[in-house]
């Protein structure tokens, strides 16, 4: 039906039309017809240009014929509620594709990919269903939709299904990533990021991905930026294997300055949020539960990282800022609520072992944390001589096999371990440790401090 139509066929009840500025109410479909809203939008709807719901037939000529043409008319691509069987769509400059949600489904046909598009001008899906059927993709690292030098890619409210590979997958590319539900990728993760030009990953559902969910990796270190906000991440796998390189629910790598905040992250066979040679990070705000490693990591080469106000209940390591032999340093872990961790790791255990709440080595400042259940150590400061710089500070530690373990090796740095409570700490309160080894009476209890690189004072034992 056309807008002239439309309007006419309403004038004729007698109703009075709004004036400009009121709003009006959605036009209800009729199948197979525009019934107004592809008209009123200024879209082209795909059955007017021979592509059929529900075929059964690869749709993929016809399907590409309608975007090509849309883009050079700069317009939106319409597709009716339906299934539409297509593969190696070439998204073309400026690519507008919506549909309605949970209706709209794209099949992917095998033989290469679904979406993809290079050096695109705009890329832009909303209301769609993207299913994979678990049929191979043509590129290890190809997701249903992957986008090349992109830097507005406008992705909501769809839904991501069935990929062998990731289900999104962006190099150079910029945007958001919003209110999208993916499920069931079985490549490197569910959404998976390459040097971020301005992304934002925000209010999705990424869930039973066999090895990651948001990956957010650079080829070299850099400015990345990018804001990973709001979403739900739950049951991630590790089915490549490793020690950390898959299984993780929220993963940085080389990736400086991103915010990583507010979001819900469960069930991940490795780590709820790492990361890795990643500075200025801020890992704000989250829920990690049920880590079956360390759940929050800052690792390897980072400077600068921030760790404050997290809830991390279950894992075998809270939180860890490590590796200050690669260079690792300059930290703040504040006020982070941690419980509940495990001896029990997916590997065997190495250096200090699991059941550790929070482990720091270099410039860092560790205060005001809650930690309780801590099977080895509430609180692990330094690794041999890894330790520069220290303060732990008002923490309060409750139910640990050691409160504070804290490195005496030759070469350990300055460290001040002040106005902590710490409470039912089974094998001692403050111990100092030679590597795995600890060497030490409960420096806690009074008597005379052998070791000049520390500061212990004011700390309430119970």
């Amino acid at each position: 039906m056309k807008r002239r139509t439309f309007l006419s066929g309403i004038a004729s009840t007698g109703l009075i039309l709004p004036t400009i500025g009121t709003v009006v109410p959605a036009v209800a479909r009729t199948s197979g017809t525009n019934s107004g809203f592809s008209d009123l939008r200024g879209s082209l709807d795909v059955t007017e240009f021979g592509v059929r719901p529900d075929a059964t037939d690869d749709q993929s000529q016809l399907l590409q014929r309608v975007l090509d043409q849309a883009s050079t008319q700069d317009k939106p691509v319409f597709l009716p509620p339906g299934t539409y069987v297509v593969s190696n769509i070439d998204l073309p400059s400026r690519a507008r594709l919506m549909g309605i949600s949970g209706t709209s489904r794209i099949l992917y046909g095998g033989g290469g990919n679904l979406l993809s598009g290079l050096g695109c001008e705009r890329v832009e899906l909303s209301g769609l269903v993207l299913d994979g059927l678990n049929r191979p993709l043509g590129d290890e690292m190809a997701g249903l939709l992957t986008v090349r030098a992109c830097a507005n890619v406008q992705i909501d409210d769809c839904e991501f299904m069935g990929s062998k590979g990731a289900a999104l997958s962006l190099d150079t590319c910029g945007g958001r990533i919003e209110r999208n539900s993916i499920s069931g990728a079985d490549g490197v993760a569910g959404i998976y990021s390459v040097n971020a030009t301005g992304l934002s990953v925000t209010n999705n559902h990424v869930a039973d991905c066999s090895n990651g969910g948001i990956l957010i990796h650079r080829w070299q270190a850099g400015d990345d930026n990018s804001i990973i906000t709001g979403n739900r991440v739950e049951r991630i796998g590790a089915r490549l294997g490793g020690t950390g390189q898959q299984g993780n629910g929220i993963n940085l790598f080389r990736s400086n300055g991103v915010i990583v905040s507010n979001n819900h992250v469960s069930d991940c066979a490795f780590s709820s949020i790492r990361a890795n040679s990643a500075s200025n990070a801020q890992i704000t705000g989250n829920t990690c539960l049920r880590s079956g490693e360390t759940a929050i990591y800052s690792e390897f080469s980072f400077q600068g990282s921030l760790i404050a106000n997290n809830i991390v209940d279950g894992g075998t390591t809270g939180i860890s800022i490590a590796n200050f032999n690669e260079g690792g340093r300059l930290s703040v872990c504040a006020n982070n609520l941690v419980r509940n961790l495990s001896t029990d790791g997916p590997y065997k255990a190495e250096f200090s072992g699991f059941g550790i709440g929070i482990f720091a080595e270099a410039d860092t400042s560790v205060t005001g944390n809650v930690i309780e259940a801590a099977p080895t150590f509430g609180i692990g400061l330094g690794w041999g001589p890894y330790l520069r710089n220290v303060i732990a500070s008002n923490n309060i530690i409750r139910d640990a096999g050691e409160g504070i373990a804290v490195s005496v090796v030759k070469g350990a740095g300055s460290t001040s371990i002040t106005g902590n409570i710490i409470d039912r700490a089974k094998n001692g309160a403050i111990i100092g440790h030679e590597w795995t080894k600890s060497v030490t009476r409960d420096l806690a209890m009074g008597e005379r401090n052998p070791f000049p690189h520390l500061t212990i004072e004011r700390n309430l034992v119970s």
